[in-house]
């Protein structure tokens, strides 16, 4: 599959690395410019470019940027992109630590429809509940007793496929968590964000999770 990847940090830079190592064709892109992905590059055989170069000629793209700096993409960035492009969003919302106060998220709009309706595709929300160590490490052969399990949120059905297949590929179960809607069921703060259950153990945290953000993840106001 043809993959890029818009942000080298934790997971952009795990992903890239084990997309890589699986035979994906890689392009990774960070907000510094390829020259700045050179070592990235040459340890994983993935291509340096920039974002808008990332969603050009892929299958796939992997948008893993902080919340805060998904408005200042490039203009335009999926002008030239496929129509029928994945476009997947590992992203959290940390208002204290990181992001400070994002209005529609903190109105309740869950953290990825905001980020579907920056970008203006459709996007599937996955890769956001894994530490990114764990996600290097941790995968393991499918049928694998206790094989840590990831959600996977979207509204198309062949786009959240596709994904599904990857996160599979990648040594993880995938588990349908519903559309985006839904998708704040794995946000920062519910039973599922950074738990490593297994199959079983993601559809109940699912089932468990609150609207109300705890307040280790709540805005200061």
């Amino acid at each position: 599959m043809r993959i890029g990847i818009i942000g080298s940090g934790q997971i952009g830079g795990t992903l890239t690395r084990r997309l890589a190592a699986l035979g994906h064709r890689v392009v990774v892109a960070n907000s510094r410019g390829p020259e700045t992905l050179k070592e990235l590059a040459a340890a994983t055989g993935a291509t340096a470019v920039w974002a808008v170069e990332a969603v050009r000629d892929v299958d796939l793209v992997v948008v893993t940027i902080p919340e805060t700096r998904i408005p200042e993409l490039p203009a335009g960035l999926f002008a030239d992109a496929p129509e029928r492009l994945v476009v997947v969003d590992t992203g959290n919302y940390y208002p204290r630590q990181r992001d400070g106060l994002i209005a529609p998220i903190e109105g309740g709009l869950p953290e990825s429809v905001w980020v579907e309706q920056q970008l203006g595709r459709p996007v599937i929300k996955a890769f956001n509940n894994i530490h990114a160590g764990h996600l290097m490490d941790l995968g393991q052969p499918q049928g694998t007793p206790g094989r840590i399990a990831l959600p996977v949120a979207g509204d198309d059905p062949e786009a959240k496929a596709t994904v599904m297949a990857l996160v599979q590929e990648l040594g993880f179960d995938p588990v349908d968590a519903g559309g985006l809607d839904a998708s704040w069921r794995q946000q920062p703060g519910t039973p599922v964000y950074g738990s490593d259950f297994d199959a079983a153990g993601v559809r109940r945290a699912l089932d468990q999770a609150s609207k109300h953000r705890t307040p280790e993840w709540s805005a200061v106001t």
